[in-house]
Parts: C-alpha cells; sequence; structure tokens
C-alpha cells in the first residue's frame, strides 16, 4: 500500500510504498543525497530530521545508532533516510542545510568562491566550509589532510 511523505522545506509530498526506506524518496525528487555508503547505514550523507511522524518509521537499528552518535548534526528527530522505512502516513522530513562533500575534488572548482551552503564532512556531518566563507586553496589542504576523509578506504574496511 502506498503512503505519503512531505519533504520541508521544499513543501513537495511523494508516494512511497509500505516498508520503502526514506532515501527512495529523496532520490526520487532528485535531492543531492549522496549515499556513499551505498545504504548501510555507515555515512552521514542521507542524514535527515523528522518533523512529524516519527511512529510511522521503523524504529532505530543499533548500526544506525552508532552512525547518528557521530554526526555533530545530530538531533533527537534525526534519522538515517536509508534506514527509516515508512510504516504509516503522515511523515515530514527535512534535509540537514549544507552540502555533503563526498570527494576533496567536489570542492577544488570552487576554489576562490564563497561557499553557497555549509560544507559538510560525510561521515561526520560536521561543517567543513561554512556558508558564506571563502574557500581558499589552503583550506582545500587542510581538508585533504584530514586522515577521516580518506571515504574508499573507511567503506572498503567497514562491513
Amino acid at each position: 500500500m502506498v503512503k505519503t511523505v512531505r519533504l520541508e522545506p521544499i513543501a513537495q509530498e511523494s508516494a512511497v510504498e509500505t516498508n520503502g526506506n526514506l532515501l527512495s524518496v529523496l532520490l526520487h525528487r532528485d535531492l543531492s543525497v549522496l549515499k556513499e555508503c551505498g545504504g548501510r547505514g555507515m555515512c552521514a550523507t542521507c542524514h535527515i530530521y523528522v518533523n512529524r511522524g516519527m511512529e510511522s518509521l521503523t524504529p532505530i537499528s543499533r548500526r544506525e545508532q552508532r552512525t547518528l552518535a557521530i554526526i555533530t548534526s545530530c538531533h533527537a528527530n534525526s534519522r538515517l533516510a536509508c534506514q527509516a522505512r515508512v510504516m504509516g502516513n503522515g511523515v515530514v522530513v527535512e534535509l540537514p542545510p549544507g552540502m555533503y562533500v563526498n570527494s576533496v575534488q567536489d570542492i577544488e572548482p570552487l576554489i576562490g568562491r564563497r561557499a553557497d551552503q555549509d560544507l559538510l564532512h560525510p561521515l561526520t556531518g560536521a561543517v567543513l566550509v561554512e556558508k558564506g566563507k571563502l574557500i581558499t586553496r589552503s583550506m582545500l589542504r587542510q581538508i585533504e589532510n584530514s586522515k577521516d576523509l580518506n571515504l574508499n578506504d573507511y567503506f572498503q574496511h567497514s562491513t
């Protein structure tokens, strides 16, 4: 049976099959969600806030709890869209403001510009570059030297 999910702040509604995950709703709407871990609940790139209808979603698993614990922008209403399955109507979700950085190469073309939105670390959700701040080559080197931004190694060693 089809359920309806509302996306904020874009005020759009989307249909999802019962037991379908919220990630499918976001991808269906062409929203910028990286799903860096392939939907395994191990990264922050599909982190969302459930504004209403938490009771209409499947319970949080231990893996999801562990991942949410390291996300710096986590709130009591946080979920990972890849793990939250829709069981009933009335779910209203909101994406955290900002853009998750998939790799340092994502930032290179932006050097010399001001960030249009916060640039976020894909595993922790930490702000790498604040909205309105100038993206500089030295900032890029600092991000490159961040030992925990090597996503390929992280996902190859995590199961």
